[in-house]
C-alpha cells in the first residue's frame, strides 16, 4: 500500500494511495475467516464451513468490506504522516477517486480539518450596550393592559345588543347536511368576542344578539381545517344566548399590586418599579437579538481570517440550495433540472454566505470554549421540550424528528452561540458601569 497526504491549507489534506488487489484477496480471506466462525450453513457444523464457502455465500459484501477496511488503513497512515489526532478530523473522509485497476486500486481522499483560531482579547470589537430607557407612561400602559386582564367579568344590566369584547355564554349545536357533528356542540359555553377563538364569521354573526335570544348562523370551516370531514364545508350552527357578560372597570392600587407579586404588604410603588424593570429587561432583549448580536458576529467574522474546511463549506451549500429549492415555483424548478449550469450558478451564488456562516460557527465554537460557555444534552433537550409544548406540539416526537434529521448540533451549537453572544454583550455592559460608577464616586 502506497500513501501519499499533503495539507492543501491548514483545514484541508489531500490523500492519494495505491491499493495492491493481492491486498484486497488477503482481507477478504482474513474477514471470510472471522465470519466462518460465526456463520451457521446447512450441510456443516456451526463455525466449520470452509472458507470458500463463506466466500461464495458473502460475495460482494466480503469485497465492500475489505476495500472499506483498506481505505481505513489509508486514512490511518496519513494520520501518522501528519500527526493528526482524532480531534482534528471533521466528519467522515470523502472518497474523490476510488479506480479500480487489475493490479492496484487508485485512490483519492479530501479530510477536513478543524480549524486553528488563536483567540486573543475582543473586547474592541464587542459592541457598546447602552441601557434602554423606559419612561413612566411606558409603565402606566403595562399596569393598566396588567389590571384590565385582571379585572372580573360581571353580567351586565343594561338591555343591549352583544358588542366586540363582551364575554358571551350561550348553547351552540352544530350540523353538516342537517345531522349534528361530533364535538359540534356545548352549553353555558364562555366565548370573548373578538377574541377569534372560533372559525371565521362565527364571532361577528353573533354581534348584536341579546340576552335570551337564539338564532342560526352559517359558517365555512376553512380548508386546511384538523378534522377533515368538515375542512372547507359549510355547516350551521343553533345558537341560544343566555348572558352578556362585560369586565368590570380596572383597579390600579396597592391590592393590584399584592396579587400581581404575590406579597401581602407590596404597593403599587413596588409594582411600577418591577413593572419597570421588566420592560427594560425586554427592551434590552430586543436591543440584544435584533441589532447587537447581529453586529457582533459580524465584526467576528471581519476580525479572524483563517482557513476553512471545505467539506462543511459545501454542507451548507447544500443546506441553502436544498431551503432555495422548496420555495421555488414549479416553473423555475422545471428551469434548473434542465439547465445543470444554472444550478451551479445558483450553488456559487450561496458560497459567500455559506462560507461566512461556517466561519462564525468555527469562531462561536472556539470563543464557547475560551469563556467556559457550555449547553448540556439534558439542558438542549428541556429546552427543545418547552418549545414544543409551548406551541401545542408532542414533545417526544419533536425531539426524535430533530434527532433522525441529524438536526439537534445545530440546535446545541446555536443555544451556545445565544449564551455566548449574550455573555460578551453583558460583560461590556457590567465594565461599563462598574467605570461609571468609578467616576461618580470619584
Amino acid at each position: 500500500m502506497e500513501v501519499t497526504a499533503q495539507k492543501t491549507d491548514n483545514a484541508n489534506v489531500k490523500i492519494e494511495g495505491k491499493i495492491a488487489q493481492s491486498d484486497i484477496e488477503k482481507k477478504i480471506d482474513k474477514i471470510a475467516k472471522q465470519a466462518a466462525k460465526q456463520m451457521k450453513i446447512d450441510g456443516f457444523r456451526p463455525g466449520k464451513a470452509p472458507v470458500s464457502v463463506v466466500k461464495k455465500r458473502l460475495g460482494e459484501r466480503l469485497q465492500q468490506d475489505a476495500e472499506a477496511e483498506a481505505l481505513r488503513d489509508i486514512l490511518n497512515e496519513a494520520s501518522k504522516e501528519l500527526a493528526l489526532d482524532a480531534e482534528q478530523i471533521i466528519g467522515e473522509p470523502a472518497v474523490t477517486k476510488f479506480d479500480r485497476g487489475e493490479e492496484f486500486i487508485d485512490v483519492e481522499l479530501k479530510l477536513s480539518l478543524r480549524p486553528e483560531i488563536e483567540i486573543g482579547d475582543i473586547t474592541d470589537i464587542v459592541p457598546e450596550v447602552k441601557t434602554p430607557r423606559v419612561t413612566k407612561k411606558e409603565v402606566e400602559e403595562r399596569i393598566r393592559e396588567m389590571a384590565e386582564a385582571q379585572a372580573p367579568f360581571e353580567s351586565i344590566e343594561e338591555e343591549r345588543g352583544l358588542q366586540e369584547g363582551d364575554l358571551a355564554v350561550f348553547d351552540f349545536e352544530g350540523f353538516l347536511d342537517g345531522e349534528p357533528f361530533e364535538g359540534g356542540k356545548a352549553e353555558n359555553f364562555e366565548l370573548r368576542i373578538g377574541s377569534g377563538q372560533f372559525i371565521p364569521g362565527f364571532e361577528e354573526q353573533m354581534i348584536g344578539m341579546k340576552k335570551g335570544e337564539e338564532k342560526t348562523i352559517k359558517v365555512t370551516f376553512p380548508e386546511d381545517y384538523r378534522n377533515e370531514k368538515l375542512a372547507g364545508k359549510e355547516t350551521e350552527f343553533k345558537i341560544k344566548l343566555h348572558d352578556i357578560k362585560t369586565k368590570k372597570p380596572a383597579q390600579i392600587d396597592d391590592a393590584l399590586a399584592q396579587r400581581m407579586l404575590g406579597k401581602e404588604d407590596a404597593t403599587l410603588a413596588d409594582l411600577e418599579k418591577e413593572v419597570k424593570e421588566q420592560i427594560r429587561s425586554e427592551k434590552l432583549s430586543k436591543l440584544y437579538n435584533e441589532e447587537l448580536k447581529p453586529k457582533l458576529v459580524e465584526a467576528l467574522v471581519e476580525k479572524f481570517e483563517f482557513d476553512l474546511p471545505q467539506s462543511v463549506v459545501d454542507q451548507e451549500i447544500e443546506m441553502a440550495l436544498r431551503n432555495k429549492v422548496q420555495q421555488m415555483t414549479e416553473e423555475e424548478l422545471a428551469e434548473l433540472r434542465d439547465n445543470e449550469e444554472k444550478v451551479k450558478e445558483l450553488r456559487e451564488s450561496l458560497r459567500e454566505d455559506a462560507e461566512k456562516s461556517v466561519k462564525a460557527t468555527f469562531i462561536v465554537d472556539a470563543l464557547a470554549r475560551k469563556e467556559g460557555v457550555e449547553v448540556g444534552d439534558q439542558e438542549m433537550m428541556q429546552t427543545i421540550y418547552y418549545e414544543a409544548m409551548s406551541m401545542g406540539q408532542d414533545p417526544q416526537q419533536t425531539f426524535e424528528y430533530y434527532q433522525k434529521q441529524n438536526l439537534l448540533p445545530a440546535i446545541k451549537m446555536a443555544m451556545i452561540e445565544d449564551r455566548l453572544l449574550t455573555k460578551l454583550l453583558n460583560d461590556k455592559k457590567e465594565k461599563k458601569e462598574e467605570k461609571t460608577e468609578a467616576k461618580e464616586e470619584a
